[in-house]
C-alpha cells in the first residue's frame, strides 16, 4: 500500500461498469473487493441485484451473500462490516477496494458516520401506528430531511423503522468504538445519460433472459412474502407485482426501465452531494479507457 492512501473506492450509477474496473484494479494492485450494494448482501438474490459474480474470477470479494433473503440489512450493519473487512484486508497486506453504488453506504464509510444499533421499540411502534402514512412521511423528513432511499417514504413498515432509527440515533453518546483511519482515493465512472440509459436497457434484457422473473418466483416459493420482496424495490417490487397479476409483462418491463433510469439519476445526485460534503471524487470517462485513465491517476500519486 502507498503511504498516501490505504483504500480505493470505485462508485458510479448502476450499469456503469464499476465491477469490471474494480476487478482490474484488484489484479493490478493486489487488492480485494468490498461490495457497497444494499441488495447484493442477500443470498439467492442474484439476477435482480446484478451481482455479476463471474466477473470476479479469482479476486476475493466481501459483503456479498452474507444475509438471508427476507431479512433486513442496514447502513449501520454495513459500516460495521465494511470496517471489519478493511481491517482484515490490511492485515493481509493487501489493498481494500470498495465498489458500489449505494450512496448512503459509501458516505457512511468515507465520512465516518457515528452510527449506533437501534433496537425495535414496541412502545414507539404502537404510538406510530396511530399516524397516517403522510404524517409518518412528514415526521421522518423532519428528523432526516435528506432521504437517499425513497422506499423509506413509500412503504409503511420502512417508514416506521426509519423513524425508529432516526430517533435512536439522536440519543447517541460519544461512547462509540473508534473507526479505522482510512486514507481513501475515490474514483467515479461517468457516462452521458443517453448512453447509460442504453446500457441499463441492454443489461436489463440480459437479466430477464437469464431468468430474473423465475428468480423472484423461486424466492416467493421459498417463503419470502410478496410484501417483503416489494420492500427491496426496483426489480423485486415490479416483478412481484407482475407475478401477482397486478402488471402485465409489457407494462412491468416499461416501468422497470423507467424506474432504474430514475434510480441512476438519484445515484448521481447523491454522489454530487457527497462532493459538496467534502468527498473528493476523481471522475473517469466511461466511454474511454477507464482502467488506463485510472492507472494514469495512480501513477501520479
Amino acid at each position: 500500500m502507498n503511504d498516501q492512501y490505504n483504500l480505493i473506492v470505485i462508485l458510479g450509477a448502476t450499469a456503469g461498469g464499476k465491477t469490471g474496473l474494480a476487478v482490474q484494479v484488484a489484479i493490478r494492485f493486489s487488492g480485494e473487493i468490498i461490495s457497497a450494494d444494499s441488495r447484493q448482501v442477500y443470498r439467492e438474490m442474484d439476477l435482480g441485484t446484478g451481482k455479476d459474480l463471474q466477473e470476479y474470477g479469482d479476486v476475493p470479494y466481501h459483503l456479498i451473500d452474507i444475509a438471508e433473503p427476507g431479512s433486513e440489512y442496514n447502513v449501520f450493519q454495513f459500516q460495521r462490516d465494511c470496517f471489519d473487512s478493511i481491517e482484515t484486508i490490511w492485515q493481509r497486506q493487501r489493498l481494500p477496494i470498495i465498489c458500489g453504488g449505494t450512496g448512503m453506504y459509501l458516505d457512511a464509510v468515507l465520512r465516518g458516520y457515528r452510527l449506533v444499533a437501534v433496537p425495535q421499540s414496541p412502545q414507539l411502534r404502537q404510538e406510530l401506528e396511530l399516524f397516517s402514512d403522510n404524517a409518518l412521511r412528514q415526521k421522518l423528513l423532519q428528523l432526516k430531511p435528506e432521504q437517499h432511499n425513497r422506499t423509506n417514504l413509500e412503504d409503511r413498515e420502512r417508514l416506521i423503522r426509519a423513524i425508529e432509527i432516526a430517533l435512536g440515533e439522536q440519543s447517541v453518546t460519544d461512547d462509540l468504538p473508534p473507526i479505522p483511519e482510512i486514507s481513501p482515493l475515490v474514483f467515479g465512472i461517468k457516462w452521458p445519460r443517453e448512453i447509460l440509459r442504453k446500457r441499463i436497457e441492454i443489461r436489463l434484457r440480459q437479466r430477464f433472459e437469464a431468468g430474473m422473473i423465475e428468480e423472484v418466483q423461486q424466492l416467493h416459493d421459498a417463503g419470502v412474502a410478496w410484501e417483503k420482496l416489494e420492500f427491496y424495490g426496483l426489480e423485486y417490487r415490479l416483478i412481484a407485482q407482475h407475478l401477482q397479476g397486478k402488471l402485465n409483462r409489457n407494462d412491468m418491463g416499461q416501468k422497470l426501465r423507467s424506474a432504474i433510469g430514475q434510480f441512476a439519476k438519484r445515484q448521481d445526485t447523491f454522489f454530487r452531494r457527497m462532493e459538496k460534503g467534502g468527498v473528493e471524487i476523481c471522475w473517469l470517462d466511461g466511454e474511454g479507457d477507464v482502467f488506463g485513465e485510472f492507472c494514469e491517476v495512480m501513477a501520479k500519486r
